[in-house]
């Protein structure tokens, strides 16, 4: 039997890192919020690896930090190790990532979400979706409870209709044995949402005083620790675990290959299509025999528990087989299970279905973020998490939603590559996924993002102001350092030629200086009589600005020329049979994704150079009349 509940501008069905962002978005921009999630206990949590951060990923948390977002902040709160990777190579792939003591980063989240106003958090379970005329209308609980609803993000995460596959056991569960909602995706289906299924996994949790420390590999964190977010103070962060590294061996690869057979995944047990990214431990032995040995890190879970994640070690074998592999490993010779490997099989929908701004074509007012989209990582889930919390509300206001282009961001190019090219197993962020990483720098988000987080209304005044003085203290560095003119001296020649770069005999521009590839800003601190003292965020852009100006001036004038194509937009409702000179495979692609431009177009697998051309012909007005 139903009942009616109180009104709500947005419904979020979720509380996992889409969830909560969006939910904090839509309430921060004064919406009515109700946060829906099926406990109370798992707001924000981590049932993988509590790690935030990561090749790509560090780039999207700092972006989300920039539009006003709450994990780089929540991040910085509750890790206790912090790494920057990659640090060896070139700053478009320098990646933050910390490990987090996930308890606290739960209760960090879950008390920020309860003291914001606007936003209710329930524990319920929503069944239905309810519609009329092509528009959300109510949202349902498992005990019939109507909400009345403007809009709603779907953000369940990998629990819908999650089955635990471990060995030959297998059963209905979310994460860390939550209720998994089962009647849910019957009632998208209705709503015309195409539905699919997934699969991922996480290894054993195991107990620290079963690991011998003394014989493993330590992973120290960074020195010099920078923070996730741009309003944190660097000063006082510091480090407060050590990670460790360890590694297959030929006898545990002999005993996983001897127990496959036991393996959901190679039985034909498992539907669902796993990450390509991230695969289990049994598949990496398979699939790359010639490796001698894997790599896994042993980290801890936080700083009140004995537990450690194997990180690299993700497994669907029974646990008497997990057992018995991980003792094969140095320094796991002893080795407790205290949580067993599992691989979750969950529904998700095919993110073809949804326009730039994540609301679904199907149904007005209806978003899906997280891994609900095909998306795998915490990062990519809040990334969505914000943007669909945003445009939900500037729904409800009657206000043109954003959208964020692939050059503005790695959150643009995570959801043009959603939307655009679909995803055939869980959606992971690289570096490599960015044909701009050049300019999408992690350093530079701040650059790119708060002007559009202050007109969205999700950064404050104060914090806009803060960010405007930033930028005018690098814009007048850059000017002084250009004019700024070096004269040759002993000690000076003495240092270029220790660095393998040629002297001076006349005086040198400075910036032409640090433009070296062998030398840096702070290596002419001493030669730089008029230098003022810096903040060190200020002194790394002025480097990069300098050292990179020619390749950044190369690719945006790329972004340039794409975005052209961008503002030459396709009408939604085209029908591209009716175009003629396009290919049948063009054709078809066309009409599954819908492009907005022709930009986007051309990012469609399958549609080639030659289609866009048609397609430009067709737009200029050279053979519409004659179809």
């Amino acid at each position: 039997m139903n009942y009616e509940m109180e009104n709500y501008d947005i419904a979020i069905v979720g509380a996992g890192h889409a969830g909560v962002e969006a939910a904090l978005a839509a309430a921060r921009l004064g919406c009515k919020t109700a946060l829906f999630t099926i406990s109370l206990d798992t707001i924000a949590n981590m049932p993988c690896n509590p790690s935030i951060g990561g090749t790509a990923k560090g780039h999207l948390v700092r972006e989300i930090d920039a539009l006003g977002g709450e994990m780089g902040r929540a991040a910085d709160a509750c890790f206790i190790q912090s790494r920057m990777l990659n640090a060896g190579k070139g700053p478009a792939v320098h990646s933050l990532r910390v490990q987090a003591d996930r308890m606290k980063y739960h209760s960090y989240m879950k008390k920020i979400c309860e003291d914001t106003p606007l936003l209710d958090i329930k524990q319920a379970e929503i069944t239905e979706v309810r519609a009329e005329n092509g528009r959300v209308t109510e949202v349902v609980t498992k005990l019939g409870a109507v909400y009345k609803v403007g809009a709603v993000v779907l953000a369940t995460g990998t629990y819908l209709r999650g089955l635990i596959h471990i060995g030959e056991t297998s059963y209905e569960s979310g994460a860390d044995n939550v209720i998994a909602p089962v009647k849910l995706t019957e009632s998208l289906k209705a709503l015309g949402l195409p539905m699919r299924r997934f699969k991922t996994g996480t290894p054993a949790r195991v107990h620290k005083r079963s690991i011998n420390f003394e014989i493993l590999e330590k992973q120290e964190g960074d020195s010099n620790i920078q923070p996730f977010s741009f309003e944190t103070n660097r000063e006082g962060l510091e480090n407060k675990v050590s990670c460790y590294i360890a590694y297959t061996n030929d006898e545990t690869h002999r005993v996983i290959l001897e127990n496959l057979h036991r393996s959901p995944l190679y039985s034909g047990k498992i539907e669902g299509v796993g990450p390509r990214y991230c695969p289990s431990i049994e598949d990496k032995i398979v699939r790359f025999s010639e490796k001698p040995r894997h790599q896994l890190f042993i980290e801890p879970m936080g700083l009140d528990t004995d537990e450690y994640y194997l990180q690299g070690m993700s497994s669907s074998l029974p646990e008497d087989v997990q057992l018995k592999f991980l003792r094969t490993i140095k320094g796991l010779e002893n080795v407790e299970i205290m949580r067993p490997a599992y691989a979750i099989e969950y529904d998700c929908v095919d993110p073809l279905a949804m326009r730039h701004t994540l609301e679904m074509k199907a149904v007005k007012g209806l978003f899906g973020a997280g891994q609900f989209n095909g998306t795998s990582g915490y990062e990519e889930a809040a990334a969505q998490g914000l943007i669909a919390g945003i445009n939900a509300v500037k729904l409800i206001k009657g206000e043109e939603m954003i959208t964020l282009d692939r050059a503005s961001s790695y959150i643009g190019t995570l959801i043009d590559d959603l939307v655009t090219k679909g995803c055939s197993d869980p959606y992971r962020m690289m570096t490599s996924r960015s044909e701009y990483r050049l300019v999408l720098r992690q350093d530079n988000a701040d650059e790119r993002l708060t002007e559009i987080g202050h007109e969205i209304g999700l950064i404050s005044d104060e914090r806009y102001e803060e960010f405007l003085k930033k930028e005018e203290m690098i814009k007048e560095e850059l000017y002084r350092v250009t004019k700024t003119t070096i004269r040759p001296s002993d000690e000076l020649n003495e240092l270029l030629v220790s660095r393998g770069t040629s002297p001076i005999t006349t005086g040198v521009r400075l910036s032409d200086l640090i433009r070296r590839p062998q030398m840096f800003y702070a290596d002419f601190a001493p030669f730089d009589k008029k230098r003022e003292e810096l903040p060190y965020e200020i002194k790394e852009q002025v480097e990069l600005k300098i050292k990179y100006d020619g390749y950044i001036a190369k690719q945006n004038e790329q972004i340039e020329q794409m975005r052209k194509l961008e503002k030459k937009a396709l009408p939604e409702d085209l029908d591209y049979s009716q175009i003629r000179g396009l290919r049948l495979e063009a054709i078809e692609k066309l009409n599954k994704v819908k492009p907005h431009s022709v930009a986007q177009a051309g990012r469609i697998s399958g549609v080639s150079p030659a289609d866009i051309s048609v397609l430009l012909v067709w737009l200029s007005g050279g053979n519409r009349n004659e179809n």
